[in-house]
């Protein structure tokens, strides 16, 4: 008898690890899903293309937002909420990074832009989010993210929104801490 119940046991644990593996192949798929349906977390566009003509007729508002995760102590924020900018034009904004803690620190910074129908439409050049940051304690960096947003946008996209969360990655990847003793 306790042989049978060891089998349905031993059974129905194998069956919870298969389906766990499946739904973990499962999320990705998943939250691209959701993000499509809910206009959340757009990936940008690939490299820029096209030729580089400004579409001086039309004007579409780029807004920035910057959020830290849960665990992330630095200030972090971007010079200006809003630039009007024309479609085909290369633009820049500059964020600001501050670490106020007492020891190095590593950031990853994680973009998404909305509405993501129109994140195809967004190219970034040059972006602080394509590489960590270290910041020694106390210190504060510029970083800029020079984008275009594409003269074959939809007309009807106005607005865009491009949002950055700021992650600590120190545990995962340390920073080497700067010496600032003289020789002696």
């Amino acid at each position: 008898m306790a042989e049978i119940s060891m089998k349905k046991l031993v059974t129905r644990l194998l069956l919870v690890v298969t389906a766990m593996f499946v739904f973990g192949f499962a999320l990705v798929p998943i939250y691209d899903v959701m993000c499509k349906a809910l206009g959340i977390n757009g990936k940008t566009g690939g490299q820029y293309s096209g030729e580089q003509q400004v579409d001086a007729s039309r004007q579409v508002r780029v807004q920035f937002l910057s959020t830290n995760a849960i665990d992330m102590v630095w200030d972090f924020y971007p010079k200006a909420d809003d630039i009007v900018v024309h479609p085909g034009a290369v633009n820049e904004m500059i964020f600001i990074a501050r670490n106020p803690s007492d020891r190095p620190m590593s950031a990853q910074a994680v973009p998404s832009i909305s509405p993501s129908s129109a994140a195809m439409y967004f190219h970034k050049t040059e972006c602080f989010c394509f590489t960590q940051q270290v910041l020694q304690p106390g210190q504060q960096i510029e970083m800029p993210v020079r984008f275009i947003v594409d003269r074959d946008m939809p007309k009807d996209v106005k607005h865009l929104t491009l949002a950055y969360t700021l992650f600590d990655i120190t545990a995962r990847h340390p920073p080497v801490a700067v010496s600032t003793r003289t020789g002696g």
